[in-house]
């Protein structure tokens, strides 16, 4: 009964963390010109006095964080795997291969991590 409750961290199950770096790293995806192709990181955003912002409270915050997965063609900065500030309003959202990426213009960065 134990090995099924952990089974989820068994590398070959669809799961597991090395699962789906394996599978990131199978998608053969190029972002061309100046476009960048992120994964949003969502944060729970404290208050000074210790208190969590709802979704909607955080939808009002300006930039948003995200990692960068494939950088475009054109782009010189930036390089994968980097932490990025990113203006919340930029972009568009898609969904490969059962995953929700955004694609936003190399302008729309603000800071690199």
């Amino acid at each position: 009964m134990i090995k099924k409750e952990w089974q989820w961290m068994r590398e070959d199950h669809p799961s597991s963390v090395e699962s789906q770096v394996k599978k990131r790293k199978e998608l053969k995806m190029k972002p061309i010109g100046k476009y960048i192709l992120i994964k949003e990181i969502k944060e729970e955003v404290k208050t000074e006095s210790g208190l969590l912002l709802s979704a909607e409270d955080t939808s009002n915050i300006r930039y948003k964080k995200g990692k960068v997965i494939a950088p475009g063609t054109d782009v010189n900065v930036i390089d994968s795997d980097n932490i990025i500030f990113y203006d919340s309003r930029a972009g568009y959202t898609m969904i490969i291969e059962e995953e929700q990426f955004t694609v936003i213009s190399e302008k729309d960065v603000v800071v690199v991590l």
